[in-house]
């Protein structure tokens, strides 16, 4: 199994950008975690503050990967381009927020991206990538019975 996480604007300074809303780890750490906890599945990372690096991204393994982890960040509420990129490819994509945000300023509230996801996780820290991880592999089984 081979999961793709893409993490959007800021998301590079995890660990050092304002520690009382998104946490003192970074996100290697968490990276970390998540290999170790998971040592059956491949995971790629990519990060950028670029909107077409991520739609890039998305186009390159969103048709071979068995899964996408997706933190827009701010493009979740602004980017329609990042929202067709989604809605472009067959593997699924699992929308992570660290923060909550139905509990943020009233522009945060919408995801445009959120609507072509498989799902969206929010407001679980950087648990958040794990419980997407395990979104993933159920979607997985369940397409394997499937058939």
């Amino acid at each position: 199994m081979k999961i793709q996480i893409i993490n959007g604007p800021n998301l590079n300074l995890l660990g050092k950008r304002e520690p009382e809303k998104y946490g003192s780890l970074s996100f290697e750490d968490c990276l970390t975690g998540l290999k170790t906890k998971y040592p059956g599945i491949g995971f790629d990372y990519f990060q950028s503050n670029v909107e077409g690096e991520l739609i890039n991204k998305i186009h390159d393994v969103g048709f071979t990967y068995d899964g996408i982890i997706l933190n827009p960040g701010g493009y979740t509420h602004t980017s329609v381009s990042l929202a067709d990129a989604v809605a472009s490819v067959k593997t699924p994509v699992i929308e992570v927020h660290i923060t909550n945000i139905a509990a943020r300023e009233e522009f945060r509230h919408i995801s445009i991206v959120g609507k072509y996801c498989a799902g969206s996780i929010l407001g679980f820290g950087l648990d958040g990538y794990r419980l997407a991880v395990e979104a993933i592999t159920e979607i997985k089984k369940q397409s394997e019975k499937a058939g």
